[in-house]
């Protein structure tokens, strides 16, 4: 491992169109101590030839061959064969500010975190500039492991780890889940847990630091991993995991956020239950049963829970007892504030 080193590792698959823009936006940092690990994750578009290409004239670029086998596994490719002390991420189809590294390479020296972010904006194939996805700060400022916790289950916080520079030792026993989508938010509360149970047993207390400003530009595009126009994507499932792990987490770990990580859980259901087709909200499909057994058991503390609106808690007894009807009073209620 390399002290000062950030290897950037860059999972890419069938982004030949985008891939320049991305590693050059890379090879501009103006903090000029990096790698950068292109990890081919069975491209057949002319990505692999590329990534070949791009490594020959930089020789801080690194290239990994595989078979697909998913974001997850190209990234933990990518993690095994890193140099550095730092990581970070970038999505082959996405690009950086020429200082985001630099800025968050500072931010981490001077504050001693060994997590830092910065925010980032969703751009449109026509070269829209979309709201932030998650407000960044006014100014630098530093947050606990619970409290970081806290705003990623109020759906306020930043998941995603291309917005942020984290030590290497942070990933020490851990990998992206293979398969899964929204495996950020898996490794990220894994993390934090962490974190809090290590302050908990006496340990030193441990903060992110977040910057303001954006540094990141997600390129938005059919296509993508989480990003489909007519199909069902699995990622609706896989939150539906996640919720039920940060539930049972919470429950161990810190239970003041007990109705935080509630109100989570049924937002995650509702959210599946409102995009999944109504000819797969049968009983052959076990998730399904499973989300509405969840919905029934905890529509008690739903209904108590402050964090909950009107609006969720009316949306939770309609799904909990007449899903299929739910979808029905939904499409009249979007049909009805869109007239």
């Amino acid at each position: 491992m390399q002290q000062g080193l950030i290897s950037v590792i860059v999972p890419v698959y069938q982004v030949k169109e985008y891939l320049s823009r991305c590693v050059r936006s890379i090879e501009r940092q103006t903090y000029g101590d990096l790698e950068i690990l292109l990890v081919d994750d069975g491209s057949t578009d002319g990505t692999g030839e590329l990534c070949d290409a791009l490594s020959r004239e930089d020789e801080r670029i690194r290239v990994f061959h595989k078979e697909n086998g998913g974001t997850s596994s190209a990234r933990n490719l990518g993690l095994a064969q890193a140099k550095g002390e730092y990581l970070g991420f970038v999505d082959g189809d996405d690009f950086i500010e020429p200082d985001m590294y630099e800025r968050l390479m500072e931010a981490a020296l001077r504050s001693g975190a060994d997590m830092v972010q910065i925010g980032r904006d969703e751009l449109t194939a026509k070269g829209e500039v979309l709201p932030p996805i998650c407000l960044p700060p006014d100014e630098e400022e530093k947050i606990s492991a619970q409290d970081f916790l806290r705003e990623l289950l109020m759906h306020r916080g930043d998941c995603s780890f291309c917005t942020k520079l984290v030590k290497r030792s942070l990933f020490d026993g851990k990998e992206f889940p293979v398969g899964a989508l929204n495996e950020d938010f898996h490794v990220l509360v894994m993390m934090l847990f962490e974190r809090i149970r290590d302050e908990e047993a006496g340990g030193v207390p441990w903060s992110l630091t977040s910057l303001p400003g954006c540094g990141y530009h997600v390129f938005y595009r059919l296509g993508s991993n989480t990003r489909t126009e007519k199909k069902f994507s699995r990622v609706y499932g896989d939150n539906v995991d996640n919720a039920s792990l940060v539930q049972e987490l919470v429950g161990k770990t810190c239970p003041q956020l007990r109705e935080v990580a509630l109100r989570f859980g049924v937002y995650q259901r509702l959210d599946y239950l409102l995009h999944v087709p109504v000819e797969q909200m049968d009983r052959k499909n076990a998730q399904y049963r499973e989300i509405l057994a969840w919905m029934r058991q905890n529509l008690a503390a739903s209904l108590r829970n402050p964090y909950l609106t009107r609006k969720n808690k009316l949306y939770h007894i309609i799904f909990a007892f007449m899903p299929k009807g739910a979808r029905m009073v939904h499409r009249w209620l979007k049909k009805g504030s869109a007239a």
